[in-house]
């Protein structure tokens, strides 16, 4: 049964056992180093893993690929379970799509038929107004030649007055018509327009999230879980170890440490290999350990080692395996 979200890539994988053994035989090297003009140091191939999980929790939907075999970058490794967050995702685009409308409806201004209603109105207004100047005239002419009141010139000229407000009022209700909502009421719906594209993009990215790809090429080290099995968030469901990642460790005694350097060409020689793999030094540890317990002293300083990391070149490392012993030599320096 796997421990899962409990057990780190490196807690099983020869985290503590191998390392000690290897200190062991470090330990020895010394005196056979003193027989060989050539050191060769003991070491075995590491991976830094790449557990890849999903940031949110659900049951697992599917795992398509399996342990062992190579992805490529950009390959689907698993998918959980997603109904709520493609429901989200629809209810988001809707509401976008409503507010959209609501928006673009504010800058249309009145219907169509509403604002031929007002220029409808407005040009009987219009007709009412020239009929009140005409009968003002006739009144203004009869009334100069004593035929008519003062009154009715008065009632005349009033009903001239009154009919050229309603005109000004019409034309006033038809610019306002045209004009759409308040600027502040365009505002506010913009900002809406805003937080309901803001939302749908969460969605979007939590219903992404439920699906996880490769991304680069690697070989699949372990699968964590099984389909239909919950998967708490963040807790990796595949491994991976990419061919950059596959790294050296082994044991340099101290007399010898002192020349090496980051950067520093290495002829390793892997079990099952027609020839050595090159590699480069990449980590120097900064503290030396014993190899047995010992009481430090002049005398005991040869059995003081320090760990050293070196990466093979990229071509060679996919067909390198964690755990996998190796001897490692210094190429000569043609610097």
């Amino acid at each position: 049964m796997k421990k899962r979200c409990l057990l780190t890539a490196s807690g099983w994988r020869l985290g503590s056992v191998l390392p000690a053994l290897l200190l062991l035989c470090a330990g020895f090297l010394p005196a056979c180093q003193a027989q060989s003009p050539e050191p060769v140091f003991q070491g075995y191939v590491e991976g830094d893993f790449v557990e890849v999980a999903a940031p949110l929790a659900g049951e697992l939907a599917s795992l398509d690929v399996t342990r062992g075999t190579q992805v490529r970058a950009g390959e689907l490794l698993f998918t959980l379970e997603r109904e709520e967050q493609q429901a989200e995702v629809a209810a988001a685009r809707q509401e976008l799509k409503r507010l959209e409308s609501r928006l673009a409806d504010l800058g249309k201004g009145e219907r169509p038929s509403e604002l031929a209603a007002l220029r409808s109105r407005l040009e009987s207004a219009r007709v009412t107004l020239e009929l009140s100047r005409k009968e003002l005239a006739r009144r203004e002419e009869l009334y100069s030649r004593a035929i008519i009141s003062g009154e009715e010139l008065d009632r005349a000229r009033t009903a001239q007055e009154r009919d050229q407000a309603a005109v000004r009022d019409l034309e006033a209700q038809l610019d306002t018509a045209r004009l759409g909502g308040r600027s502040d009421v365009v505002a506010a719906a913009r900002a809406a327009v805003a937080a309901a594209r803001a939302r749908l993009r969460k969605a979007e990215w939590a219903l992404g999230q439920k699906s996880q790809r490769a991304g680069q090429d690697a070989l699949v080290f372990d699968t964590l879980f099984e389909p239909g099995e919950f998967v708490p968030a963040g807790c990796p469901v595949v491994s991976l170890l990419p061919p950059g990642h596959v790294k050296l460790r082994f044991f340099v005694p101290e007399p010898l440490i002192g020349p090496l350097r980051i950067g520093q060409r290495l002829a390793v020689t892997v079990d099952g290999t027609a020839g050595p793999v090159s590699a480069a030094i990449s980590y120097i540890v900064p503290q030396a350990e014993y190899t047995p317990p010992v009481i430090f002293s002049r005398e005991t300083r040869a059995k003081l080692v320090f760990l050293v990391e070196a990466r093979p070149d990229p071509s060679v490392a996919g067909g390198l395996h964690p755990g996998q012993p190796v001897d490692v030599r210094l190429e000569p320096d043609h610097e």
